[in-house]
């Protein structure tokens, strides 16, 4: 079994930037309402609202999840499905056009990395006597 090293990347990378994301916007002062049931009731204002989606209620445990899910794909010798890479850079592409330079524009990161496994995958396969591939 051989490593996917760039699948191993890109799936650190996803987890890295969730977790960086957290880090950011985990210092604020919303907790208090949230955990008291501001969000239940109502009584939360849109900073607040907006900050929710931005950490607990956003991509952020999707993306951690996925990230070490694609790691350990990689680590098994496996690829991630080339649409992962595609979607991912689509995302991120989508949201940087509709709020600017931002952190958005890490994700193109694991997306190149798991588009470039899939390409260098099919030149292998390509280049390959046609014995080796089975």
């Amino acid at each position: 079994m051989i490593k996917k090293k760039l699948t191993v990347s890109a799936g650190w990378s996803m987890a890295a930037i969730g977790v960086l994301h957290s880090a950011v916007f985990l210092p604020h002062p919303y907790w208090a309402e949230w955990l008291t049931g501001g969000l239940r009731s109502g009584d939360a204002g849109d900073a607040s609202l907006s900050v929710f989606w931005a950490l607990p209620g956003g991509f952020v445990v999707p993306l951690i999840l996925s990230g070490l899910l694609v790691a350990r794909l990689g680590r098994r010798g496996e690829r991630a499905p080339v649409y992962v890479g595609w979607a991912l850079g689509g995302w991120a592409a989508g949201c940087a056009l509709l709020v600017g330079p931002s952190g958005f524009l890490l994700g193109f990161i694991p997306a190149g990395l798991l588009v470039a496994e899939d390409l260098l995958a099919r030149r292998r396969n390509v280049t390959a006597p046609a014995a080796a591939r089975g």
